[in-house]
């Protein structure tokens, strides 16, 4: 049995599923209810394991901002950020892949 399965991905990126909830919000032109969605389809991501970066929608991180989701990029863990409902989803994706 394997122990152990192989990821291309070079970080991930955690996205709060209550915070995405309680927002009610939509993200990017095309309306996508969720940041995650919306992360996904403008990051150069892939599909599953062999992408090159994850974007995982996490429980409750315990934050709870008002009107927005936080975001945690495993690259800098110790920089949480809370992304606004009318954020530029765009130039947010351009920051992430960078």
């Amino acid at each position: 049995m394997k122990t152990e399965i192989r990821a291309n991905w070079s970080h991930a990126l955690l996205v709060c599923k209550k915070c995405q909830k309680r927002a009610k919000a939509s993200f990017g032109p095309e309306g996508d209810r969720s940041l995650a969605k919306a992360l996904k389809r403008r990051l150069p991501a892939g599909k599953g394991r062999k992408a090159r970066l994850g974007v995982v929608e996490v429980p409750c991180l315990d934050i709870c901002p008002k009107k927005g989701v936080v975001l945690i990029d495993t690259r800098h863990p110790d920089r949480w950020q809370i992304v606004r409902e009318n954020a530029d989803i765009d130039r947010l994706a351009e920051d992430l892949s960078a």
